[in-house]
């Protein structure tokens, strides 16, 4: 098997700017697949796999097409203690319009191999695929606010960050732990981390280039916070898990007229809803109201539904638990995936691109979906029978809301 060393152009190209001959670097191998990724300065995000030293030297024209020779006097000439574990070595090569070459052997001893060298790309060739359907140079200049980072939240982050959203600001104060697991995008390896560093993880593994600012603070108790990272984004994803935080994002996304998304499951994520908060149109405290609202959000974790009042303090913590009643994963992705959507809507509003038809379509101020026939959806008609056309699991509905004339927030 041939090995492969991924190196980053922009590392190299900045290496090369400096003017330096040689500098030392990291590597990390994907142990028993001879793949390794090839750092001149440390990563946002740590590394996977196994480390080893790296150095990178500059060759001219006749160094570089004797690479290997190069690659091995290289290695002659490192202290011991370095080549007690295999060297990745890089000879680069610059041409006059300014094109890097490269050129990576893997030392070991008296092994020596040439490696398939593998580029990661500069920002702008990071999502060419996109293009055409997303304008992805337009995405990298906004920001959006997501505020929860449980499993609506965090799995909606990274996708905008794999559609090429450049700036984020997350808010959560929770941390990973076991309950999480079964739904969250984190895996056992994070537990006990704060979700927005987790999450801000994850996005950094999509799009290296992202800024993303993290803020692991209760927003319920920082409003001057929070109304300063709404007044800085472009849009707000609301995807947290009790009404006080979203009734305090409502009132600022109103009074500054700035653009919001409610997106929640319902009572075992037997379904789940998205309300679309817009300058002039109906806003959260106009939904809450509504007879069309259920108001039994789902209940995730003891503690904090103890906290919120959700839980009574004289029921027992082995009833408590009995209370917890989370959906699969599963009934989650379609209510993250239409935030995806309407957030990306939102974001390429003005701008011509392949989703423009969407904004034709997606014009509704609350969307519902349900799963499963339980509860409040009791009364939908099965979904593989349904001649009248009645509701039904398992597809979107879509609701013109109405602004509600003695609303608090917004009648004025």
């Amino acid at each position: 098997m041939e090995p492969i060393v991924y190196l980053y152009q922009n590392h190299l190209q900045e290496f090369w700017n400096s003017g330096q001959a040689q500098c030392f670097g990291a590597a990390f191998e994907w142990k028993g697949e001879q793949v390794y990724h090839v750092y001149l300065k440390y990563p946002q995000v740590a590394p996977t796999g196994y480390s080893m030293p790296c150095l990178f030297r500059v060759v001219d024209q006749a160094g570089y097409e004797r690479a290997d020779d190069e690659a091995a006097a290289v290695y002659r000439d490192l202290p011991s203690e370095a080549r007690r574990v295999p060297v990745v070595i890089v000879c680069i090569r610059v041409e006059a319009d300014n094109r890097v070459k490269s050129r990576a052997f893997i030392v070991d001893g008296e092994q020596q191999v040439e490696a398939a060298v593998k580029y990661v790309p500069r920002r702008s060739e990071l999502y060419t695929r996109s293009k055409g359907l997303l304008e992805v140079g337009a995405l990298e200049g906004k920001k959006v606010l997501i505020v929860g980072l449980g499993s609506g939240g965090a799995p909606i982050a990274v996708e905008l960050a794999k559609a090429g959203v450049g700036h984020f600001i997350l808010i959560d104060f929770d941390r990973i732990e076991l309950h999480n697991i079964s739904r969250h995008i984190c895996g056992v390896n994070e537990l006990g981390r704060l979700k927005v560093n987790a999450v801000k993880d994850a996005i950094l593994l999509k799009n290296p280039y992202a800024q993303v600012e993290t803020l692991a603070i209760d927003i319920n108790r920082h409003l001057d916070e929070l109304e300063r990272c709404i007044a800085e984004s472009d849009l707000t994803i609301v995807a947290t898990d009790e009404y006080a935080s979203r009734y305090n994002i409502n009132a600022r996304l109103v009074k500054m007229g700035k653009v919001g998304l409610f997106g929640r499951a319902v009572t075992r994520a037997e379904g789940g809803d998205i309300l679309r908060v817009r300058p002039g149109g109906p806003c959260y405290a106009c939904l809450t109201g509504n007879p069309i609202y259920h108001q039994n959000d789902e209940i995730t974790d003891v503690r904090r539904a103890r906290e919120l009042g959700i839980i009574p303090a004289y029921v027992s913590d082995e009833d408590a638990n009995a209370m917890v009643q989370v959906g699969l994963s599963t009934d989650i992705a379609p209510i993250n995936n239409m935030m995806v959507k309407l957030a990306l809507n939102e974001l390429s509003r003005g701008i011509e691109c392949g989703i423009s038809s969407l904004l034709e379509e997606l014009t509704y101020d609350y969307y519902i979906w349900a799963n499963r026939r339980d509860y409040q959806f009791a009364n939908w008609a099965p979904f593989n029978n349904n001649p009248k056309r009645h509701l039904t699991i398992l597809r979107w509905y879509g609701v013109k809301l109405k602004k509600d004339a003695e609303c608090m927030e917004c009648r004025q």
